[in-house]
């Protein structure tokens, strides 16, 4: 069985999650998600728990039953506290603001960089070189970070561009100019 899968889900006050068939719908204070369960796995709702069950025993149930449950209860967390994901700017020159609801990058080009939030995203600046990435669906808090992150993705020489806060960039060794 897997541990993940069998694990129960607690759904806290002030969420709302309805279960209608293969669709698991959850209300929150932050907003609305929805998500449909693949085939072999069942989802039941009882007394404030929401658990999640699988038929029988073979592989792809396997798989699925952790995956399932993993992505339940990112929905009931992104309802109810939301997520988000921290980067740093690290170079010369290289800064960030808010103009609006978009961010405008300056990251060595020879042009603003624009960035436009997707439905359900939020931008903060912190300072020019800390910003973040706000949300309550947790896959495309990631996504919209590591797009982010693609514009200039940091320099294993110098450390320049955008990356995660606490990210460690493995450096190498440039040049002995003898």
């Amino acid at each position: 069985m897997s541990r993940i899968g069998k694990a129960p889900i607690t759904v806290p006050s002030g969420v709302d999650v309805s279960v209608d068939g293969r669709k698991v719908t959850v209300k929150g204070p932050k907003g609305t998600l929805s998500h449909e369960v693949d085939e072999p796995i069942t989802v039941s709702l009882d007394d404030g728990v929401l658990s999640v069950q699988r038929p029988d025993d073979e592989r792809e149930s396997r798989a699925l039953h952790g995956l399932s449950r993993s992505l339940l209860n990112n929905l009931v967390q992104g309802v109810s506290q939301g997520y988000e994901r921290k980067l740093e700017i690290h170079g010369v020159g290289y800064r960030v603001q808010l103009r609006g609801s978009d961010l405008e990058f300056a990251l060595g080009f020879s042009h603003p960089v624009k960035i436009t939030p997707p439905d359900g995203i939020t931008f903060a600046v912190e300072s020019p070189t800390r910003f973040s990435v706000q949300g309550i669906d947790k896959q495309l808090v990631g996504q919209v970070a590591a797009n982010i992150r693609w514009l200039r993705r940091p320099d294993p020489y110098k450390g320049k561009g955008v990356r995660y806060a606490g990210e460690q960039i493995r450096r190498k060794v440039g040049k002995t100019g003898k």
